[in-house]
């Protein structure tokens, strides 16, 4: 069973050994946090963000941040979704995804909750879909500068179903 806490520092050592090759790991961070490999420090970005670590019984098998984009307090984002690889395909990234969805919901309020994912990345893209989220179209596809191509991310939100006890 799976398991979803606060991220750790001591967390990023496991989390950033799972990045075997560049284009994996430009799929999760989009080369924000800085060029591959990235080190322990810069893995640090996330501390300025809502960070969850899952776990099972064998220790820590996923990691994702939740933040508010422009501040919006009935939104929030996920992002840095990264997943054990020998935990793919498992279902492991659904039921991660699934405990973020309920912790920005029920504990923190969100009506909705976003992302973003690169074309090129079709097993992620259609874990978020299982999990519930729909593709939307911008009025803009947001591009990413990734080993000498531009990559486009596809956006994906889910809203809160309102419930009869949730209605005012």
């Amino acid at each position: 069973m799976l398991g979803l806490r606060p991220y750790k520092k001591e967390d990023a050592a496991t989390i950033i050994s799972w990045s075997k090759d560049e284009k994996a790991f430009y799929q999760w961070s989009a080369g924000i946090m800085g060029k591959y490999p990235i080190t322990q420090k810069e893995f640090g970005f996330v501390d300025s963000m809502m960070a969850f670590t899952a776990f099972d019984e064998n220790g820590i098998v996923g990691c994702f941040t939740l933040r508010n984009p422009g501040g919006k307090q009935d939104e929030l984002r996920i992002g840095f979704v990264i997943i054990d690889p020998g935990q793919r395909g498992c279902g492991t990234g659904k039921e991660m995804i699934l405990l973020g969805l309920r912790y920005a919901f029920d504990i923190y309020g969100a009506k909705k909750v976003s992302l973003g994912v690169f074309e090129n990345n079709e097993p992620a893209y259609y874990c978020y879909k299982a999990a519930g989220f729909k593709e939307v179209v911008p009025d803009k596809t947001e591009t990413y500068p990734v080993m000498g191509e531009e990559w486009k991310c596809k956006e994906m939100i889910i809203e809160r179903e309102i419930g009869c006890n949730d209605r005012r």
